[in-house]
Order: C-alpha cells, then structure tokens, then sequence
C-alpha cells in the first residue's frame, strides 16, 4: 500500500474534526425533529391497470398533485451546523478533482478478498464506497475479514469509505449462515406493528454493523400495488400507503437510531411494475396526480422525517418526463424530489449496471445524465471496467464544461456531511459474537409470528 500524503492526511484529520462537531451539535439539536410521520386514512392502491407495465414515480405534495414550477437545487445542508461546514468546505477545497468524483461512487467488487482491481478503485480513484453482494460473502469470519480488508485499503484517503449491503430480511438478505433469520417486510407488514417494524430496523442495523458495514439499502418504500410485479412482492410492508409510510418510517428509525445509514427505495416508487428494471426499463403511464394520490407519500413522509438518502429507480415516466428514466431525470429527481420535497440529502442511483439502462444508454452518458439531473452517489454495482466508464465520463464533462465543479462540490458536500453525520471510520471490527443478537431476533420473530 502507498504511504499517505501530507494532503490526505490533512483531509482525514479535517474529516475527523468535523465528525466531531457534527456528534456534537446532533447531541445539541437532538430535542427536536422536523416534520410528522403520515397518519390516518388508508390509502387504497388502485388496480394494477392504471398504469402500464410498471412502478410509480416521481415526487411532489400529496395535497398539491401538480408539477412544482422548476427551481434551483436546494443548497446542501450540513448536520452539525457552520463549524462543521466550513470544515468540509476546507476539506473539498483540498481535493483534487479526481477525488472529489471518486467520492461520488459506490461500486460492487469481485470475489471474497480484495484483489488488484479493487485496491485499484480504493486507493487510486478514491471511491466512497463499497457494495456486497451474496456472492461476496461465504462466512461470518470471510465477510469480517472482508469489510476489514476494504477498510484497510482506504487508511490513505481523505475520508472513510460507505461499506453498504442490501439487508431487508426475507428474500432479500445478504448475511451469511450464522446469523438468524429476519422475515420479510410483508410478514412483519401483516403485523401492523410500527414498534416490531421499529425494531426490525434496529435488528438490521445490529446485524451489518457487527460485521463492519455502515450503510443498509433499506427500508423498501415501494407500495405492493401490483400483483404481477416481479420485483417487489414482500418486499414491501403491505398495498396501501398509510402502512407503508407507518412501518416504513419506523423501521428508517430504526436503522439511523443504531448508528447505521438507511436508504430509503426505490422512490419514485416500483411498486407497481411488472417488468423487472435488472432486465429491462419498465414503464409507467401515471400523471403526477396519480403518483400523488400513492407512491409518492411514503417517501413525502420519509423526508419530513429526515430521511438520510434516497435511491432513485430505473423507471421510465413517459407523462412526466418522456426521455429519461428517474434516475436520469432531471424533472423527477431535481424539480420533484429536491424542489417538490424539498429534499437536501444524498441521492443515490439504483445499480448503473442493470439492463434497465446497459440496454437503452450508455454508462457514460447515464452517468453524466444522473448528477445533472441531481443525483449525488453513482451506483455502479458490477465490473471495474464500468467504474472506469463511469468515473471517466464525469471527468471529461467536468472539463469540458458540460458538468461545473461546482455541481460535484455541492454533491461531495453532501456526502462528506452525511458521513460526519453518522462518525464513520474505517475502524476494523473483531469477528463478533452472535449469541445474543440472534437470541434478539429469534425473540423478535416470535412475537411478530403471534
């Protein structure tokens, strides 16, 4: 491994001091949280007809279903107040432009071990974050080992690395054989219980972080709308809205009251597809009032809330936007989800990689697409020559003119602030002991089941 520079050290002590302004004004501010959790009536999911072959989209009031007029991108904010600001404004000011970019990728690795390509993104073009997948982890032991490795590779760099995974429970659960399991969505869905989605969350949680990860793809704000979705299912909490947002929210609290960053998913909303976006690019021929009246609420209601990050789904609106996937838009992620919602977090992209976008865009172009239209981390989940593609695309717009610096340095503030927010480090963590976690969660199973 190369030996740090005066310049990332600088950065990372930089970034230390700012975690701790951060912990400290969270602690300050912690008395009061804006917003109010969606309650009351229960919103029925209209027939799977009503749109075409897919999910919801996109992002604007409940009560006003109409397109807000456009409007600059809301200024990111930083947790922690201005000293903690003006930290990360000096730590991005000592970047370079390479760095700043690496930051805004989170990508998928090959194998169980860190290999040549690997080190190669981590210490070379700095990403700012990683994703496991299954067939990364064989073990407790080999997927400690791993996230350890990752973190490792990273000692050089400015700030610490996202290690993400997709945990949901049920079908969708990345931790190897020696943890217990955690039902689906649905079955705690059926439930009805916002304390056992609450604790489910926490569960979650405690499962990744003992393993070394700090950032989980959950909780699914997708409302089971469609019986034919292939994608969602039990995924979801259940077919109406106000269950979704109840359950949904709860368990965002959750993970974030453990110590671990949620993702809310996957806005503009896939509840109610029946194509399938790993494969192909489904679309939805809802209005904005449509979506209004559904999809949109629990992800309204998650914001309000403070939600943290959200992904944006691979999903083609033609009525809102005929030209571009969410993901890609800049009407669904800019207008809707940061002016509509006002929304000032981190957006993140579902897997660059999947067919919904390899088949109908090139990686390059996509990637150069998603930050103009607002999105922040680049999901590339799958090969490092995709990495690459991605990563020299935003170069080459940055210098031809077509992305500003600026643009990455809003986006870069966003996420240095997010990983202040939650003190992040690249700590190594000792295999754990599941004893009683997994007595935790066979109890909280029981009482979900009764």
């Amino acid at each position: 491994m190369t030996r740090p520079s005066v310049r990332n050290n600088t950065a990372r002590n930089n970034y230390r001091m700012l975690a701790a302004a951060a912990a400290i004004a969270s602690l300050l501010l912690s008395g009061g949280c804006g917003g109010r959790a969606a309650s009351g009536t229960e919103t029925a999911a209209p027939s799977a007809s009503a749109a075409s072959s897919a999910p919801s989209a996109a992002t604007a009031s409940a009560r006003q279903p109409s397109l807000p007029p456009p409007a600059a991108t809301p200024a990111p904010t930083v947790s922690g107040g201005s000293s903690a600001g003006e930290g990360i404004a000096q730590q991005i000011a000592g970047m370079t432009l390479e760095d700043k970019i690496g930051q805004m990728l989170l990508v998928g690795i090959d194998g169980t071990e860190v290999n040549g390509q690997t080190q190669k993104m981590i210490e070379n073009d700095k990403v700012g974050g990683i994703i496991l997948y299954a067939d990364n982890i064989t073990s407790l032991k080999g997927m400690v080992s791993l996230t350890n490795g990752l973190k490792r590779s990273n000692a050089g760099n400015a700030a610490p690395l996202f290690i993400s995974v997709d945990q949901e429970g049920g079908k969708v659960s990345r931790m190897p054989d020696e943890y217990a399991v955690i039902p689906s969505n649905g079955a705690v869905g059926a439930s009805g219980s916002a304390g056992a989605a609450e604790m489910m969350g926490k569960l979650l949680a405690r499962e990744v972080q003992a393993a070394g990860f700090n950032m989980n793809f959950a909780p699914v704000l997708d409302i089971n709308s469609n019986p034919d979705n292939p994608v969602i299912g039990d995924r979801s909490f259940g077919s109406t809205s106000a269950k979704v947002t109840r359950l949904g929210i709860a368990e965002m609290k959750g993970i974030a009251g453990e110590g671990v960053v949620p993702v809310v998913k996957h806005f503009p909303g896939h509840g109610d597809t029946s194509v399938d976006s790993h494969l192909e690019l489904p679309v939805v021929d809802k209005t904005a009032a449509q979506l209004a009246r559904l999809e949109w609420l629990p992800f309204q209601a998650a914001i309000q809330e403070q939600a943290d990050a959200v992904m944006v789904a691979h999903i083609l609106y033609p009525k809102l936007d005929p030209d571009r996937p969410a993901s890609l838009s800049k009407v669904i992620i800019g207008q809707q989800l940061r002016s509509g919602m006002g929304f000032t977090g981190v957006v993140i992209t579902d897997d660059l990689t999947m067919g919904a976008i390899t088949k109908n865009y090139s990686l390059g172009s996509a990637a150069v697409d998603t930050v103009l239209a607002g999105s922040d981390i680049l999901l590339v989940a799958h090969e490092y020559s995709n990495e690459q593609a991605a990563r020299n695309a935003l170069l080459a717009a940055v210098k031809s003119g077509k992305l500003s610096e600026a643009r990455i340095d809003e986006s870069v503030t966003r996420i240095l602030s997010l990983k202040a927010k939650y003190q992040l480090t690249d700590s190594p963590v000792a295999v754990p002991d599941l004893t009683q976690l997994n007595k935790d969660i066979k109890a909280w199973r029981s009482a979900v089941a009764q």
